[in-house]
């Protein structure tokens, strides 16, 4: 493979030590990009940035200690690196440490630490860490348990696009929790997370159409969201959605089914087409 002009430049750069090039060299290595993809290549490049304090570098060498690519699999080394970055106010390196305290990954267990660092990653606008200090808040780790505080960070990550938080604040807004009980706020936020493909948001948005909760009843929706939720369900999940279309199925005509059936796949082909997973 021939090296393109640009890569050709980024490596003299590497090779003269350039931080940023060898970061970007290493990145270019694990993603194949002008060059055979190589995670040992990879490493290497990003190594020699992260000894300079690149902080990129740190992030994504860290990824890889944690997830074992190209490198043992390593949660001190990990956690290790993610401090480097964090120390320097990288956001997602701030999140990625709490979530390390959060389960006891290479460093002691310690709801307290984890939101802390949550925390530094939420006030820089890191909706993960947005949502994760909204957890911290509903489950009462690490801080006093409190049902408005959880909301609000729900919302600040939900508006962000982040589908666990919309999940979430679409939970609290069902049962009332830190907001009046709203069901139509529920179903707002159940269907954006639902419209990303997230399959146990598409049975709860399928219950509120089946339910006439926040929406009117409505069976042929309901039964569209409940037929993709169980085409997209983990496999732990397979067995409990897959009698949900049937259920709804029992109340509607053979023209209601066909149009529901036929509004899935228009929606499943149209997700994929986005790019969506």
């Amino acid at each position: 493979m021939n090296e393109s002009t640009e890569l050709t430049a980024l490596r003299v750069k590497a090779n003269a030590g350039t931080a940023g090039a060898q970061f970007y060299l290493g990145v270019a290595y694990a993603l194949g990009q002008g060059v055979p993809q190589d995670d040992a290549q990879a490493v290497a490049w990003c190594r020699k940035a992260v000894e300079q304090g690149f902080v990129a570098a740190q992030v994504h060498l860290g990824l890889r200690y944690a997830t074992g690519q190209g490198v043992p699999q390593d949660d001190v080394q990990a956690v290790a690196l993610y401090r480097k970055a964090a120390d320097q106010g990288h956001a997602d390196a701030q999140f990625l440490l709490g979530t390390k305290y959060a389960d006891g990954q290479g460093v002691t267990q310690d709801d307290a630490l984890a939101v802390l660092w949550y925390r530094k990653a939420a006030e820089q606008g890191n909706a993960r860490g947005q949502r994760n200090f909204g957890d911290a808040y509903a489950n009462g780790n690490g801080v006093p348990q409190d049902d408005v505080e959880a909301v609000e960070w729900y919302r600040k990550a939900g508006e962000q696009g982040d589908a666990g938080a919309q999940s979430f604040l679409g939970k609290m807004y069902c049962l009332g929790r830190g907001v009046p009980q709203d069901f139509a706020q529920a179903v707002l936020w159940y269907r954006k997370a639902a419209e990303q493909g997230d399959a146990v948001d598409q049975s709860k948005l399928a219950a509120m159409y089946a339910l006439g909760k926040g929406v009117p009843q409505d069976y042929v929706e309901a039964h569209k969201w409940f037929t993709l939720a169980a085409a997209r369900a983990s496999a732990e999940d397979q067995q409990q959605f897959a009698d949900f279309p049937a259920d709804t199925a029992a109340f509607m005509t053979p023209q209601q089914l066909a149009d529901a059936q036929k509004m899935a796949r228009e929606w499943l082909a149209a997700f994929e087409q986005r790019g969506g997973k």
